[in-house]
């Protein structure tokens, strides 16, 4: 890519006018290696300019996706809360019912009366009578 800033009419000065602290010549420049994206970028479709101008939307993009995941997340452990949950209101529905059995066995009138045998208490033989006055 070439450096936009410059002008093109502007003459380019020589190794020896620029000192010895200049940058080397580009010949002397590593080469990029032969991957993928390099390709990509210098001899395929996609320019450095056009990935340049791209980068908002990719940038958007990747924070789509981690919103996703985290939302993804999220979901799954509020899924383990809410199983975790049905599993205790089975386990406290099962309890209840237990002792809604046992309240109504010890609710019988022989379990009545003999826990009121223990006590010394004798039920009654006949009705009790209705006072009218």
């Amino acid at each position: 890519m070439k450096n936009l800033f410059r002008k093109k009419d502007s003459p380019q000065p020589s190794p020896e006018e620029r000192g010895p602290m200049a940058e080397p010549e580009e010949s002397n420049k590593a080469e990029l290696p032969k991957n993928f994206f390099t390709l990509l970028l210098t001899d395929g479709v996609i320019s450095k300019q056009t990935a340049t101008n791209m980068l908002p939307f990719i940038v958007f993009i990747a924070l789509l996706t981690i919103l996703y995941i985290g939302n993804h997340h999220h979901v799954e452990s509020s899924i383990r809360k809410i199983d975790k949950l049905n599993k205790e209101v089975d386990e406290l529905s099962w309890d209840y019912k237990t002792l809604k059995a046992e309240l109504m066995l010890k609710s019988t009138q022989t379990e009545v009366s003999k826990k009121a045998d223990s006590l010394g208490l004798i039920e009654p033989l006949y009705p009790p009578k209705r006072i009218e006055y």
